[in-house]
């Protein structure tokens, strides 16, 4: 699994000519690694006494950025293994009419879950950047640039996530499902647009 491999041989295979893994799961690891940098600010704010009267909100987020590591873990493996489905679908014969039928209906369901993995990265991106927010406020002032590297980083895997979505759009001939996905799309982008910007002016007044 990707998550079981050491960094240096995680990045070697990133950068080799291998389609996988790629953009998809890289925006998953950013998401899981903003998420591990707010669980840093929770667990250096917990058991302060200076903090006492946060303790219980700092552990509730800490709960949460947990859970969203544990997501963001999972939808890295889950990219590559969509993508490889993709992959393999391709390589299917199409000399028939038979064939390129079978083939292209496999396709069709194959981009709109490669789209839909991405769009998972992004939702959840969305929620961590309002942990961001939240932690921003109330974490420990020692590690509070934590907090604003964490949201930099939920913005970017939320950013990677959405490329990830709209480059599979581009081959998904639904119009329906196209429509449905571009409308979350612009729902979460319109949620999105402006936390980071308030997140780290939060966390520079608290520097």
């Amino acid at each position: 699994m990707l998550k079981d491999q050491k960094i240096k041989n995680f990045l070697d295979q990133l950068a080799s000519r291998s389609a996988t893994p790629g953009g998809g799961s890289v925006a998953a690891l950013t998401g899981a690694m903003g998420a591990a940098l707010l669980s840093m600010v929770g667990n250096l704010t917990t058991g302060k006494e200076k903090y006492r009267d946060v303790e219980g909100e700092i552990k509730k987020l800490l709960e949460k950025s947990e859970n969203l590591r544990a997501r963001f873990e999972e939808l890295m493996e889950k990219d590559v293994e969509v993508f490889n489905e993709l992959m393999a679908i391709m390589k299917l014969p199409r000399i028939t009419e038979e064939e390129k039928e079978y083939r292209n209906g496999k396709m069709q369901i194959a981009l709109k879950e490669a789209a839909l993995v991405p769009l998972a990265v992004a939702q959840k991106s969305k929620e961590l950047i309002d942990i961001c927010q939240e932690i921003a406020g109330i974490g420990s002032r020692n590690a509070i640039s934590d907090a604003g590297v964490g949201v930099l980083l939920a913005e970017a895997a939320y950013n990677s996530a959405i490329i990830n979505v709209k480059i599979n759009l581009n081959l998904i001939k639904d119009e329906k499902i196209k429509k449905e996905l571009i409308n979350k799309i612009e729902n979460l982008t319109g949620l999105v647009k402006g936390k980071k910007e308030k997140v780290l002016e939060l966390v520079l007044q608290r520097l």
